[in-house]
């Protein structure tokens, strides 16, 4: 796809603001991030945080919105049931929509992690073959599970300060985007599974074929090896140029979007490390405070201490920001660019169908030749059936290939479209909310100034 087809990541006429001089636009882009100065020594917990950034990274209302109808979705309070091993974790899922197939304008239900791996099992198990993208569900981790199943805690706080728990809010959050991408798709929103998922209040049957250990989960094992040896072995002679183009675009893209993701994630660690080399400077700057005797040295020292331990709290947001708004993000569309490629190669499998029932049609138009050369007519009859029988499937199987590969093209631009729009409002609400806290620190540092030129 050419990009001047793409839309534009920025418009054209948004204004540049220059970072080095404040200004009238600087300060309107700070208006909506930025608290009143008197505010600036109330720096909000990390819980509300991770709370806002996540707020804001929710799929927005214009993408959900089809033909005047709407549909918002929030997972929340994830809450621990039951004890050790055989404990699990349950979401508490909001829906407000005023699509006419939901039967409530508003429904609240309790669903478990298995469940929404058992909701995108049956839109693969409907959907891929006719050329959907399906939005993945988040991945399993054993680690992390475990880490919670052997918990204490019942009521699991975001945003709190343990692992366990941070892991938690990472799993909710993703969750609560897989259900806003798929209620997103135009067609997905309508599907009986997703509404029932959203509406029934009964517990759903368990999803016992997810389970990693499960007889199911070793056939879905041995299936994916099969797929990938598939993948590896059999390539398709591609007569569709925009399908070569865009196989070699997904790849790249793919491997572009992996790198960035790893500078991502390094760039989070080495913020958190900043973050807690600045505390270990407040702690050190007290300590010193405390013991020195000059009164305006002193006084200095222990205000530099508290501006090193607000900034340290900023510090960690901002690292926050690097993962919630920029991170998470760039993994979703990871995991979206897999799901493409497995929608291109469920077409290569309907291609091979085709293929397949072709060489079948050649076989028994042979085969009913030789009959009739040997003029076999107790056989010709039946030879004649299966022919026509095989001509049938053919045509079948070419129009699934041709229904499929017209599919997959519209869902392409779709995703193109979104993946700008997404890209752009991330983009701008991470500057916004990176530049909000270098406003911050310059405050801080504004405010301390007296105090050090005070010191005789």
């Amino acid at each position: 796809m050419e990009n001047s087809s793409l839309p534009p990541l920025f418009d054209d006429n948004m204004q540049n603001v220059d970072i080095s001089s404040p200004n009238e636009v600087e300060q309107s882009l700070f208006e909506s991030a930025m608290e009143e100065e008197n505010d600036l020594i109330q720096t909000p917990t990390l819980k509300e945080s991770n709370a806002a950034i996540m707020e804001d990274v929710i799929t927005t209302s214009d993408e959900r919105e089809t033909n005047g109808h709407y549909i918002e979705i929030s997972v929340e309070e994830p809450q621990k049931m039951g004890d050790g091993m055989n404990s699990y974790l349950v979401y508490k899922v909001i829906t407000k929509t005023n699509i006419p197939k939901f039967s409530r304008r508003q429904s609240t239900v309790l669903r478990r992690f298995s469940d929404f791996l058992g909701l995108h099992e049956q839109l693969v198990e409907r959907y891929l073959r006719a050329g959907f993208i399906i939005p993945p569900a988040p991945s399993k981790n054993i680690l992390g599970a475990t880490k919670v199943k052997m918990g204490t805690q019942q009521n699991i706080e975001p945003g709190a300060a343990t692992n366990a728990q941070e892991w938690v809010e990472n799993r909710r959050a993703s969750l609560e985007r897989f259900l806003n991408r798929t209620a997103a798709h135009p067609t997905l929103r309508h599907d009986s599974n997703f509404i029932h998922f959203l509406e029934n209040e009964q517990d759903l049957p368990r999803a016992t074929n997810t389970a990693a250990l499960s007889g199911a989960g070793v056939m879905r094992l041995f299936n994916k090896v099969g797929e990938t040896v598939n993948k590896i072995t059999y390539k398709m002679d591609e007569n569709d140029t925009w399908f070569a183009d865009k196989i070699q675009e997904i790849d790249s893209l793919d491997s572009h979007y992996q790198k960035l993701h790893i500078a991502v994630k390094s760039l989070v660690a080495h913020r958190q490390e900043l973050a807690h080399l600045t505390g270990n400077v407040a702690k050190s700057a007290a300590m010193l405070s405390t013991c020195e005797e000059h009164v305006g040295l002193s006084k200095a020292l222990s205000q530099l201490a508290d501006v090193e331990e607000k900034i340290e709290i900023l510090r960690s947001e901002q690292s926050n920001s690097d993962f919630y708004i920029l991170s998470e993000m760039i993994k979703d569309y990871i995991g979206l660019l897999g799901a493409i490629k497995d929608v291109f190669h469920e077409r290569v499998k309907v291609f091979q169908n085709w293929q397949h029932a072709q060489t079948q049609l050649t076989k028994k138009r042979e085969n009913k030749a030789k009959l009739e050369l040997n003029q076999r007519n107790d056989k010709i009859d039946q030879a004649q059936k299966e022919v026509e029988e095989w001509e049938t499937k053919v045509q079948r199987c070419q129009k699934e290939f041709e229904d499929i590969s017209a599919e997959i093209k519209r869902e392409v631009e779709r995703f193109e479209i979104n993946r700008a729009k997404d890209f752009k409002s991330t983009i701008i609400k991470y500057l916004q909310d990176q530049m909000a806290h270098q406003q911050q620190i310059m405050k801080y540092w504004e405010n301390y100034m007296p105090a050090a030129k005070e010191i005789a």
